[in-house]
């Protein structure tokens, strides 16, 4: 049984329109969800084996963030080709996850990141699937439990839904 967590990056900021959309920084508010999601990460305990990260400016920042606020390491990799990537190339670079890491954390882009998560999740919680059909916010996270022993035998519906928080949910 593999555990697979789904997180799109936080809220970017469009204030400056000369930068090219990779190098996007967060707002104000993506940095106030970054560490809000953080906190989520700590009280529950949430600690994947590896982090699989778009290189993009936004999901590197949402990934800084959550890490000030575990105060726990994670082995990361930063990978340009998951930016703008598709969800059949998603599938492929999951599937050559080793066969050791029991959970793996994605943090990437939209639409590709819902059209995984549609996909993968054969089963789980109806409510939260359909939340996550309607709308992938920005900072939301998905955790999937995959019901397979090698990351390359990941595919459709092989998955239950098991939660899909926003960062919404998350204020009082």
């Amino acid at each position: 049984m593999k555990t697979l967590y789904l997180l799109r990056h936080a809220k970017s900021s469009w204030k400056d329109l000369s930068l090219d959309d990779f190098d996007r920084p967060l707002s104000g508010r993506g940095r106030k969800t970054g560490k809000l999601m953080g906190k989520f990460f700590l009280e529950h305990d949430i600690r994947p084996d590896l982090i699989l990260c778009s290189a993009a400016k936004r999901t590197r920042q949402t990934l800084k963030l959550i890490q000030e606020n575990v105060g726990y390491k994670i082995p990361v990799k930063f990978e340009k080709g998951l930016y703008m990537a598709t969800t059949e190339e998603l599938f492929k670079r999951l599937g050559k996850v080793g066969d050791a890491v029991a959970s793996v954390m994605l943090i990437g882009h939209n639409p590709e990141i819902q059209h995984l998560a549609l996909e993968v999740a054969g089963s789980g919680d109806g409510d939260a699937w359909e939340a996550m059909s309607i709308k992938y916010p920005t900072g939301a996270l998905a955790v999937l439990e995959c019901g397979i022993e090698r990351w390359r035998d990941l595919r459709s519906q092989t998955a239950s839904l098991e939660s899909f928080v926003r960062p919404r949910d998350l204020v009082a």
